[in-house]
């Protein structure tokens, strides 16, 4: 190659694509911590679904809508048939429940809007968490006390290592809680 042309690389397209370089680099990481802290985030659902009223005051337990929790890495949102356990018979006159029956005798599943969301690229597993005891709260927040669910806590790497760092402190209800793995390949799979 020529110095002519090694100069024009050096001078004009080197400092160009170390620039673009930098510059998708840090729009890329902005952008996807913005996408997955998340704290705050409350949309509007399909169905107005008061947890205070479900998980607060009538005390019924997250695991009988959020069945299989203690054997899944999901969490899953319960069908409308679970809904319609009780509201065959309980509040069948208000507009919550007769859109909530609509939805159960058209066959059509409710279209919920994902609120808490751990990123793709880092396994995740509700059993876990669960069977060592540790509580919905931990990372939902006071649920029993929400009439419309929002994030209340950051899901980012840091907030995870920090509850995996320091369960002591933090689960101190707990007898035993031993902290949680912290290397790489525990959530990066």
């Amino acid at each position: 190659m020529k110095k002519s042309n090694l100069d024009y690389i050096l001078r004009n397209r080197l400092p160009v694509t170390i620039f673009v370089v930098l510059a998708s680099f840090a729009l890329t990481y902005f952008a996807s911590r913005a996408e997955r802290d998340g704290v705050g985030y409350t949309p509007d659902q399909p169905i107005n679904y008061s947890h205070k009223l479900h998980a607060g005051t009538m005390k019924i337990d997250c695991q009988y809508c959020h069945a299989g929790v203690e054997k899944s890495r999901h969490a899953m949102v319960p069908p409308t048939a679970t809904c319609m356990n009780c509201h065959t018979v309980a509040r069948k006159d208000k507009p919550e429940i007769i859109k909530l029956t609509e939805y159960y005798n058209e066959g059509k599943s409710l279209q919920w809007k994902r609120i808490h969301k751990v990123p793709d690229y880092a396994y995740f597993s509700h059993s876990v968490h669960v069977n060592k005891g540790i509580d919905c709260v931990a990372c939902h927040g006071e649920i029993t006390q929400a009439e419309k669910v929002g994030q209340v806590q950051s899901f980012t790497m840091n907030s995870c290592l920090n509850c995996h760092r320091n369960a002591h402190d933090r689960l101190s209800d707990l007898k035993n809680v031993k902290n949680g793995p912290d290397y790489c390949w525990a959530c990066h799979r």
